[in-house]
């Protein structure tokens, strides 16, 4: 994580000297693609394909695959280039953001609102014309809700934010189901589930980490307006009914005995981990005793695992 002062200007303000056409090329194209948030979109597609080798119940037609990705890349890199327009004030204010395109001046506002709205239009007609329109009016609300849903109205206004706006992030998981069969299951469903479920507890330790930043621009995270203890309580809440919904595709035949071993392996760490935190914040502790980022790094390899799973199960059954 890069911590870094800020400048006093206000973000995306761009003196006359630093015009964006006087910056390198190369920087420039570095900025565009930070605006897309790449290493947030490689999670969005660890629960894409792997659903569309459930769907097929095996190998899915390759060049399928490789279109939903472009096109959930394209969408969700818009989504996130807008989000960044709209919170370009805070942007400004908060360490872990300091260094993003628009406050630092390397990319224009104007050019921000730009390019996520030329991404939005072109992955949804990507979606629509070579995968199916299904997946393209999913890919469209996913965008939607991210940006207006949550970025504008729950974000700055509720500390369920992360809870009801995390909504977006577990639409891939339907959109990589309707890419290969044009409709819907109760799969998918389960597994939008399980990422509903996993995105508080996923989230809420990196908030905890940095809630002086939430503080500072007003943004009320749980862990900005509740003590650790609370928070490490919901964390192990949604814990166990994550784990609990993970389950329950084996019973309902869509998943045998690999992604169920996995699903309790995997399942059963993340609630030694949750509770582990919970333990420590009963305890009081704080600072980097509490070790909140232990389960944050271990969420992020525990929801690839089970998506591999979901991938490979078929070809064990």
């Amino acid at each position: 994580m890069c911590v870094t002062a800020v400048e006093s200007r206000p973000a995306g303000v761009i003196g006359a000297s630093e015009s964006p056409r006087h910056r390198p090329f190369g920087a420039r194209v570095k900025a565009f693609v930070a605006l897309t948030k790449p290493r947030i979109i490689e999670l969005l597609l660890i629960t894409t394909v792997p659903v569309m080798f459930l769907a097929q119940q095996g190998v899915p037609d390759l060049t399928l695959v490789l279109l939903t990705c472009v096109g959930g890349y394209l969408s969700a890199g818009g989504a996130n280039a807008l989000n960044m327009y709209i919170d370009r004030d805070i942007d400004a204010l908060m360490d872990r953001t300091a260094q993003r395109p628009l406050v630092t001046g390397m990319v224009s506002p104007r050019e921000c609102l730009a390019f996520g709205i030329t991404l939005a239009v072109v992955s949804t007609l990507l979606f629509g014309l070579a995968v199916n329109w299904l997946s393209a009016w999913l890919s469209l609300g996913a965008l939607l809700f991210y940006v207006v849903v949550y970025t504008m109205i729950l974000k700055r206004r509720t500390s369920q934010n992360i809870v009801w706006g995390g909504i977006a992030g577990c639409l891939p998981v339907l959109i990589g189901w309707s890419a290969v069969t044009n409709s819907m299951s109760w799969a998918p469903i389960i597994l939008f589930l399980v990422m509903f479920f996993w995105t508080p507890p996923h989230y809420w330790p990196l908030s905890m980490k940095v809630k002086e930043d939430y503080a500072r621009v007003g943004v009320p995270m749980l862990p900005v307006v509740a003590s650790n203890k609370v928070v490490a309580k919901q964390i192990v809440i949604y814990s166990w009914v994550m784990v609990a919904v993970s389950l329950l595709l084996t019973p309902l035949g869509y998943t045998g005995w690999f992604y169920t071993t996995v699903a309790l392996a995997a399942g059963g760490w993340w609630l030694w981990e949750a509770h582990a935190l919970q333990n420590r914040a009963k305890a009081e502790v704080t600072g980097g005793k509490l070790k909140e980022m232990r389960l944050f790094h271990w969420s992020i390899t525990y929801v690839s695992l089970l998506f591999v799973a979901v991938a490979v199960d078929p070809f064990l059954r």
